[in-house]
Formats: C-alpha cells, sequence, structure tokens
C-alpha cells in the first residue's frame, strides 16, 4: 500500500514539474492581391494610327513614264497631276479623231438646207435641188459615230495622266521618269496624314458584341503620352487572325488630331459601351 502511494506521489510531482509545451501561434493569412476587373462598361484594345484615306494608284495601260511633277512628302489637291505617260500615238489618234469629225460634220451642215446648188461644169448653168430629208439624217449619223470615235480616243489619252483622287500627301513613289509601267502596276501612295484614324488591333471576339458605332473612346498615345477623345465610326464586318486569336478591327475617329500624330504610332483605347 506504501509503495502504490509512493507511486501516485512521484507521478504527481512529475507532471507538475514538466514544463507546458507553447500552443502553436495562428499563422497569419496570406494577402492576395487581387487585380483590378476590367469594368463591364469599357472595352480596352490595343491600336495603330492610320490615314483616313489611302490609295495605292496604277495605270490601266503599258507605257513609258514621261514625267512626275511631284516628289514624296509633296502635298497635293484632288484633281493635281501626279504622273504622265509617254503615249504619241494616242496623242496623234485623237488630233485624227478629231480632224474626221469637224469635217463630217461640217459636211452634214451643209446639206441640212432645203435647196443646193449644183454647176453644171460642161455649160456653166447653175441649178438648185431640194434633197430628202434622209440625205441629212445619214450626214449627222456619220458625224455621230465620228465624234463618238474622237471621244473614245480622248479617253484613252486620258489614262495617260495619273490625277490625285483625293487631297493627301504623297507617302511614296515607285518608279522614275523613263521606266516602263505594266498594266496595275503600283507607280505611287497617296493618303490623307491630316486625318488620321486609331485602328484597333486586337479587340477580341469576345468583347466585339459590346461595342456599337456612335460609342465615345478614350485614346492615349503612347508617343506622345496624351489622351485623346473619340467615337467608333466603324467596325470591320470581317475578322482577322492575330497570334491565334480572332479579332476585329474597330475605327475610331478622332474628335481632335494632336500635334505630332504619325502614321503607324501606337495606341491604347477604351471604349465606353454604356
Amino acid at each position: 500500500m506504501k509503495r502504490m502511494l509512493f507511486l501516485l506521489l512521484s507521478l504527481f510531482i512529475l507532471t507538475g514539474c514538466a514544463s507546458p509545451t507553447p500552443a502553436a501561434s495562428p499563422q497569419a493569412p496570406v494577402q492576395v492581391e487581387e487585380l483590378p476587373a476590367q469594368s463591364p462598361d469599357i472595352v480596352v484594345a490595343s491600336a495603330d494610327a492610320e490615314p483616313a484615306q489611302v490609295s495605292e494608284l496604277s495605270y490601266a495601260i503599258s507605257a513609258l513614264v514621261k514625267e512626275i511633277p511631284v516628289s514624296e512628302g509633296d502635298r497635293v489637291q484632288a484633281g493635281d497631276v501626279l504622273m504622265t505617260l509617254n503615249t504619241p500615238e494616242l496623242e496623234y489618234a485623237v488630233i485624227a479623231a478629231e480632224a474626221d469629225y469637224k469635217a463630217r460634220s461640217q459636211a452634214a451642215e451643209l446639206q441640212k438646207a432645203d435647196k443646193v446648188l449644183y454647176v453644171n461644169p460642161n455649160t456653166g448653168e447653175k441649178s438648185w435641188y431640194s434633197l430628202p430629208a434622209e440625205v441629212y439624217q445619214k450626214a449627222f449619223a456619220v458625224a455621230e459615230q465620228s465624234k463618238a470615235a474622237w471621244d473614245s480616243a480622248a479617253a484613252e489619252l486620258a489614262q495617260s495622266v495619273l490625277l490625285a483622287p483625293f487631297d493627301g500627301t504623297i507617302v511614296d513613289l515607285a518608279v522614275i521618269p523613263g521606266e516602263l509601267v505594266q498594266i496595275n502596276q503600283p507607280v505611287l501612295v497617296l493618303a490623307d496624314l491630316k486625318r488620321l484614324h486609331i485602328t484597333t488591333t486586337d479587340l477580341s471576339e469576345r468583347d466585339i458584341a459590346r461595342v456599337k458605332v456612335g460609342q465615345r473612346a478614350d485614346v492615349y498615345i503612347e508617343a506622345l503620352d496624351l489622351t485623346v477623345t473619340g467615337k467608333v465610326i466603324r467596325i470591320s464586318p470581317i475578322a482577322e487572325t492575330v497570334g491565334g486569336d480572332v479579332v476585329f478591327p474597330v475605327t475610331i475617329e478622332l474628335d481632335k488630331q494632336p500635334e505630332g500624330l504619325l502614321w503607324g504610332m501606337s495606341a491604347e483605347v477604351q471604349i465606353q459601351t454604356k
């Protein structure tokens, strides 16, 4: 019995003297920073500055280049002569057709009179004869055919002169005087650099349904470090594939073109969809 009491007392002493194990302090929760979600009222896309109008011009005929009165960088007006070809055969055809028409037209006018004078070559006797209306009508029809040939020749000659289709800047000249130009060969690029639009390059098919013509947009021009406003004026009906993604180009017209904006500058647009 004493031995049992001794063992119980020893166990009690050891238990009381043992150092309690400190409770593990709770671990502080890891703070995860959440990225700001894109507003459902805004569509963001990358974009580039492009001319409102750009045209790669060519000829419908083949000939040597005669003259180029413009240089790269020149500002031209609609209707200005940009280039002429050396086409002497077309020039001669116009002159010949014009002369033929004038001669036939004059002959038709002479036969339009009610009576014509006939002089007998043997006796010198003069006589007046009435002409049927069919004679004049036939002569007039022949003159009109001649006029059509003249117009056709003039139209062919006009193809040797390249005119500016709109106000713009010469951004590229691909030929020089004396060079042979083939049919449909690009010879000159004309662009309207006074009116640059912003065109998106990566607007996803997932967002295009929220974009509408007329919506407002903020455009940040990286090279100029400024933001300008504008509106959506066109949504391409045809998709493009960029890096495996399907995108739709959207064109934005700026309310005011900033000074220093150049063709090809990068931009970021935020289109307000609400």
